[in-house]
């Protein structure tokens, strides 16, 4: 069959590097509107320019909750280095903080000295604190209130080292470490006693008279303001979930919480975010709509939203009721690896079904595995999810023999073709969604290809 690789990832599909791993929202919107639109920092940069993110229902809850009387809190990687955050987007939400009437607002900065300079952070400590002194009116409290290298604290990924989140946890939220007059204290020491650079620099807490000068208290409203989610995940659920149970988190009782973007769609990371995705205008559905083709969408809970909802460009509904038949097959409330099949059975039965129906000009499905069960990272389970996936795929196309149906098989990303890594020297099981190209093939019983 004829075939190639598509590039998934980074920005082939609008997200601002190509060090970004592709996912589930991205890859629907790419393949159902086969346009690049923007995402991660370039979204949050525009969504800021034009309103749109003071706009948010989100951004106006928390806000409402901070000028009512509890604090507003920022937490994320300082820098300009516009892989995980940039420090332009946490001024321009001060600012507007401040002119919405917030009188508390607190800053908990991850140091980087990885996607900028070595030793840099002290220049981005020193643009933070003059925009923190321009808002220090009068009533107003706007400071910096804890901190740490970005490889030391909070902002671990794929789960390889809670303690490092715990350690964040304690800093941030509960005032525990070493205290500081200033951030610029705290590095100057610190470099001066270790020698590292900022990403390795130790926790640190700023005080006031012997106290910090904010912990994050029940209730607050926290803006995580990294825009890049693979190490944004953790700790937003540590903030997230009531079912947390990585480390104990004390007192935590819950506050209102936002990402800067949902960092997993899949799997609603976090709950509550700033910024929308884009607006997607010229989908394939439009298109289509507009010749009077009918189409048929499917898939089960865990990828139904793609199919339709991301696919038509984040649009609920349909474009045209007579034209559009959208199914879900309910997913089992139940550990992916304990049940790797998921419901590739029932959507192959539903989709040769409506192939053979020929009420539909084009169909097109879902089969969740290679990513739901890629996620769990056990490798065994996984092989079981990609066989099964084989066998309904090979129902697909001999249904398509059978009814005259030309078949596009592709995927939104990878995950399930990576499941182990090595980095230093060690290997190790792999969770995340890979950085690999993914393919598409063209199966058509009409025509004999050379």
């Amino acid at each position: 069959c004829p075939h190639t690789y598509l590039k998934a990832h980074g920005t082939a599909v609008g997200l601002p590097t190509d060090d970004d791993m592709g996912n589930s929202e991205v890859g629907h919107n790419a393949l159902g509107c086969g346009q690049i639109y923007s995402q991660g920092a370039k979204l949050v940069g525009e969504s800021i320019e034009n309103g749109s993110l003071y706009a948010s229902e989100t951004w106006k809850d928390l806000i409402a909750n901070a000028v009512s009387g509890q604090a507003l809190h920022f937490l994320g990687l300082l820098s300009d280095g516009n892989v995980h955050s940039n420090i332009h987007h946490l001024i321009a939400m001060l600012r507007e903080a401040h002119a919405e009437g917030v009188k508390k607002a607190y800053c908990h900065i991850l140091l980087d000295g990885r996607d900028v300079p070595a030793t840099s952070a002290l220049e981005y400590v020193d643009m933070l604190e003059k925009v923190l002194a321009e808002l220090n009116t009068e009533g107003c409290d706007y400071a910096i209130a804890s901190g740490g290298g970005r490889m030391q604290i909070t902002m671990d990924r794929y789960e390889a080292n809670w303690p490092m989140v715990e350690q964040g946890w304690r800093t941030h939220v509960q005032g525990q470490g070493r205290m500081f007059a200033s951030a610029q204290e705290a590095i100057e020491t610190y470099r001066a006693e270790t020698g590292c650079i900022d990403q390795d620099l130790p926790a640190f807490v700023i005080e006031r008279s012997g106290e910090p000068v904010a912990k994050i208290a029940n209730g607050d409203s926290v803006i995580l303001f990294n825009f890049r989610g693979d190490r944004a995940q953790e700790i937003s659920l540590a903030f997230d979930r009531k079912d947390f149970a990585k480390f104990d988190r004390g007192d935590y009782t819950g506050v209102k919480f936002a990402g800067m973007l949902q960092y997993d769609g899949d799997l609603k990371i976090p709950q509550h975010y700033l910024v929308q995705p884009p607006v997607i205008k010229h989908t394939l559905t439009e298109v289509l709509c507009a010749a009077g083709i009918h189409e048929y969408a499917l898939s089960e809970t865990q990828k139904y939203g793609h199919v339709t909802y991301f696919w038509n460009g984040n649009r609920s509904g349909k474009v045209d009721e007579n034209l559009e038949v959208y199914e879900e097959v309910p997913s089992d409330v139940i550990p992916f690896e304990k049940a790797p099949a998921m419901k590739s059975k029932e959507i192959t039965e539903k989709m040769v079904e409506n192939m053979a129906s020929r009420k539909f000009q084009f169909l097109r499905c879902n089969f969740p595995n290679g990513d739901m069960v890629g996620h769990t990272g056990v490798f065994d389970a996984v092989v079981y999810a990609m066989e099964c996936v084989d066998k309904s795929v090979a129902a697909i196309v001999e249904a398509a023999d059978k009814y005259g149906y030309t078949v596009l098989i592709t995927a939104d990303h990878g995950n399930a073709d990576q499941m182990t890594e090595t980095k230093k020297g060690k290997t190790s099981v792999r969770t995340a969604h890979s950085l690999n190209p993914v393919p598409f093939i063209i199966y058509d019983p009409d025509h004999t290809w050379v």
